[in-house]
């Protein structure tokens, strides 16, 4: 078996972020999104891996490499246009050739990995198998219906009108009957392969779909309120380590990496703070993660991700943020009545009073 990883997205709705970095390498308690998924996926016993890369390969292919520091052997697909999850199997038909596979979107995230289900994928052989979770709003999602018998009927994209709650987690597995069914298919109206109808194609034509509802945590890191929701998960199951100066006070779970140095703050964990950086007469509330390089000095700041080299003084108080590599926070000068903003496209910003 073998497993397609998808990181050619571009990652829209977490900009401006990433137009300077790829979303699947956004870290979660210092940690790329795109790690864990790796991890999993080398945890079922599953060794090769093809990645699907779009724009930001560079930068995918330098930070995973060959993929030996996970156990795995990569090899990397061009995607020349994010054209749907049904065109990167098309794509990468050449590489998966008659194997089964698992299809996993490499920036989501389930805790408890994926093990189970491919252990009940070899048992059952089903032609394909699809996890589903109850979601709020399915609108947003591929949405699954279930017969009286809990059989796979109907699937739709992102419908208007939803008819279940069912929503489509971002793991598949499939045998190679699925490339019959994404060469049958025809652009939606998204212009995109939807692999939806590629599983509704199997339904239609006789094949056996089975799905499971996972009871267990599952997050699409595709926004920045999902993104700080994860990492205040992985967050909680931190094992504290690493040292601060005396006067420092740290109540609950804190790691303080190797080089990196603390004094003179108050830490509430869990957080995290990465190699290199330096905190000052700071406070670090809870469910903050701090990445490598960082300069934190006489400000307060939580349930945050702050990524590489960003700088943070004087400032209070900084909460539910996501703040970019190199960044430059500062107290700004008292100016009556009006805000000076440095925005980039698609920024949100809230200005109370």
């Amino acid at each position: 078996m073998k497993a397609l990883v998808l990181a050619g997205g571009s990652g829209t709705r977490l900009r401006p972020i990433t137009y300077t970095s790829a979303k699947q390498l956004l870290p979660v308690a210092n940690k790329p999104v795109l790690f864990y998924g790796l991890e999993a996926i080398r945890d079922t016993g599953i060794t090769e891996v093809g990645i699907v890369v779009g724009d930001t390969a560079p930068e995918i292919q330098r930070v995973v490499g060959d993929g030996s520091a996970f156990g795995l052997d990569v090899t990397y697909i061009r995607q020349d246009a994010p054209l749907g999850l049904a065109h990167a199997i098309l794509v990468s038909r050449g590489y998966l050739g008659d194997d089964d596979f698992v299809m996993y979107l490499g920036d989501n995230f389930i805790v408890g990995g994926i093990t189970p289900f491919t252990r009940q994928f070899h048992r059952d052989r089903p032609t394909a198998q699809i996890m589903l979770t109850r979601v709020p709003d399915p609108r947003a999602f591929g949405v699954v219906e279930l017969d009286a018998a809990g059989r796979v009927a109907g699937l739709e994209e992102k419908p208007e009108h939803p008819k279940s709650d069912l929503a489509l987690v971002g793991v598949y597995l499939f045998t190679p009957a699925i490339h019959d069914a994404v060469a049958a298919l025809k652009p939606s109206w998204r212009n995109e392969l939807e692999i939806t109808e590629a599983i509704q194609w199997l339904v239609d034509t006789g094949h056996e779909v089975s799905s499971a509802v996972i009871s267990g945590y599952w997050k699409d890191t595709g926004n920045v309120e999902d993104m700080l929701e994860v990492n205040r998960l992985v967050l909680e199951g931190l094992e504290p380590r690493g040292t601060v100066d005396d006067s420092c006070e740290v109540i609950g779970r804190v790691v303080v990496e190797e080089g990196a140095i603390v004094t003179g703050s108050r830490i509430v964990g869990p957080v995290i703070v990465g190699r290199g950086t330096r905190v000052t007469g700071s406070y670090l509330g809870p469910f903050t993660s701090i990445a490598e390089d960082c300069v934190i000095a006489d400000s307060e700041i939580e349930y945050s991700i702050v990524l590489r080299g960003a700088s943070i003084r004087g400032v209070r108080r900084i909460e539910a943020s996501l703040i970019g590599r190199e960044a430059d926070v500062t107290l700004a000068p008292k100016v009556p009545n009006a805000h000076r903003l440095v925005l980039g496209d698609h920024s949100r910003v809230q200005i109370s009073a």
